[in-house]
């Protein structure tokens, strides 16, 4: 069974920084994409970034500039590297792994972990 646990998420000020990994347990094969979504109180989930098995990244524009989407293939492990954060980057920040196990193709998805942005 594979899990994902998020960490790196926290408290910071406007302008501040932080930088979410996510674990996986258990290993999953022929990875077709990485991601980091989020959601906010009364929103849907959003892509926020994301990242194929060829290295191509995408990002919603309004963290274009300030988020690096990245990862570690061989620990099946993507990171979200966020700078000059603001108030309305304040969300559950979830990752995603879309690949396969035991030969089926699955959407794994993480708990979630919370950032928020305030002074």
């Amino acid at each position: 069974q594979v899990q994902l646990v998020e960490s790196g998420g926290g408290l910071v000020q406007p302008g501040g920084s932080l930088r979410l990994s996510c674990a996986a347990s258990g290993r999953i094969f022929s990875i077709n994409s990485m991601g980091w979504y989020r959601q906010a109180p009364g929103k849907q989930r959003e892509l926020v970034a994301g990242i194929t098995d060829g290295g191509v990244t995408n990002y919603v524009d309004s963290v274009k500039g300030r988020f690096t989407i990245s990862r570690d293939i061989t620990k099946n492990t993507p990171y979200l590297q966020m700078n000059s954060l603001k108030p309305e980057d304040t969300a559950v920040y979830y990752c995603n792994i879309n690949g396969v196990v035991a030969g089926r193709r699955y959407d794994f998805w993480g708990q979630g972990t919370q950032v928020t942005v305030s002074s």
